[in-house]
């Protein structure tokens, strides 16, 4: 990238329109935007999430490795026809997940997003990373979309919710339980 930015309000995209990386100008409303959009959101989230203290310095450091793989990502979807994530993020994430996913019980229930406030944020960008995907397929019905990107969002999404469940773990806090409807009687 040869320039940064300097100019921050440009006033081109007063007209409902905003340039892509290879320079195109698309609505804003476009299929591209919004899911550039959702992943920028699920960053932003994940920059929430480290700015709580978190007692694994490992998850911080991963999750941290994870924005710079999202900036790329988000690079690849301002840009038609380029490609910055390959399959070797997407297997980084796997590693991750069983990692992250080997101390923990298995479930017998469904989980409710809470416990500490790190999990309950992680469930937080579990959920926005949900709809970035559901974008990134949507702009995929629609225009060339690079498999890994989609199986980069599907992986981290799943990563998400085990990491919250890892953080509550850590904390001795342990999963916040779904009690059915039965259950819940005279609470």
């Amino acid at each position: 990238m040869a320039n940064r930015l300097s100019v921050i309000a440009t006033r081109t995209g007063d007209d409902g329109t905003t340039g892509l990386g290879d320079g195109s100008r698309v609505g804003k409303d476009d299929l591209r935007i919004a899911a550039m959009g959702d992943v920028d959101e699920l960053n932003s989230t994940l920059g929430l999430v480290l700015a709580e203290p978190l007692a694994d310095a490992r998850l911080a450091a991963d999750l941290r490795r994870i924005q710079h793989c999202l900036f790329d990502l988000g690079a690849e979807l301002s840009i038609p026809g380029y490609v910055a994530l390959k399959e070797e993020h997407v297997r980084d994430l796997d590693a991750y997940l069983a990692h992250y996913n080997a101390t923990l019980a298995p479930l017998k229930e469904f989980i409710l997003p809470g416990g500490t406030r790190a999990a309950a944020l992680l469930h937080v960008a579990r959920t926005v990373c949900r709809r970035a995907e559901r974008a990134v397929v949507a702009l995929g019905r629609a225009q060339t979309v690079h498999p890994p990107v989609r199986q980069y969002l599907n992986r981290l999404s799943d990563l998400l919710f085990v990491a919250a469940r890892h953080v509550n773990q850590v904390a001795g806090t342990g999963d916040v339980l779904w009690k059915s409807p039965n259950s819940r009687v005279g609470e």
